[in-house]
């Protein structure tokens, strides 16, 4: 019913609005009898009705009472058909379908507009989400590759740093090394300054080796070995250490000789 053609129910329409001379006669007999009734009807209830009473609020009690009972009553009636005419009877009822087969094509065609109303929204969310996938993938990579070059950038300063740091000890260490130098040389001279002195003023023939190395040398030998094999940190003396130089270095306690060789010299531990 609902897949009806448009110009079948207009050809139904058509054929349902031709009855015969006597279908039509007995139908407009049937009419005049119900319109007779309802006449007599009519005229009893207007007679039965009393007269209007000051009281308006008691009258329109009255008429509720009176349309509920009525109403209570019609409820209660089983429907009749109007006319036994099968032919009448063929008539009103393809009146009747047809007039639902125009609603129900009414309803079909709103189902259907509102259907591609839906189906469009769908197409536009669907459109709008795959936006927001790529949105948020693009998101998630950028993330992604804002972490891994925060890593990078973190262990590169940490490389950076820790090389500013080597270097600035380096730096430090020259400039120590330096001034202990500088302070060595003012008050330990060399050996040679300090012989051709004692030459002149004793007039005492004195040999001294010319491979002879300064104080501030054997220290930074005496550091180099520790830091470098802190295992076997023992240097030993041969004839470029001057003995004057090794005796301060263990008269102080800035140097340990060895236990079992003599020969052999450990800068002291300062911690």
């Amino acid at each position: 019913m609902v897949g009806c053609n448009p110009g079948e129910v207009r050809a139904d329409r058509g054929a349902a609005g031709q009855l015969s001379e006597a279908a039509e006669s007995e139908l407009v007999e049937q009419c005049e009898e119900q319109f007779a009734q309802l006449e007599k009807l009519q005229n009893e209830i207007i007679l039965c009705e009393p007269d209007i009473c000051e009281n308006h609020q008691e009258q329109s009690v009255n008429r509720l009472a009176a349309t509920d009972a009525e109403l209570k009553l019609w409820m209660s009636m089983q429907p009749s058909s109007f006319a036994a005419n099968a032919e009448i009877l063929l008539h009103a009822g393809k009146d009747e379908m047809l007039k639902l087969c125009s609603e129900l094509e009414m309803v079909v065609s709103c189902c259907e507009a509102k259907r591609d109303k839906l189906r469009e929204t769908k197409e536009l969310e669907q459109k709008w989400l795959e936006e927001k996938k790529q949105v948020l993938l693009a998101a998630n990579d950028h993330i992604e590759r804002l972490r891994v070059e925060k890593e990078k950038y973190s262990q590169h300063n940490i490389l950076l740093e820790t090389k500013a740091k080597i270097q600035k000890m380096k730096t430090y260490q020259e400039q120590l090394m330096e001034s202990l130098g500088d302070i060595l040389e003012k008050h330990v001279p060399l050996p040679q300054d300090e012989s051709i002195a004692s030459k002149k003023k004793k007039n005492i023939p004195l040999e001294l080796s010319e491979d002879l190395v300064s104080l501030s040398k054997i220290l930074e030998v005496l550091m180099d070995k520790v830091m470098n094999t802190p295992h076997d940190p023992y240097v030993t003396i041969d004839h470029t250490f001057w003995p004057p130089y090794v005796e301060m270095l263990l008269r102080h306690g800035i140097a340990v000789r060895h236990q079992e060789n003599n020969f052999k010299i450990r800068l002291e531990t300062f911690f």
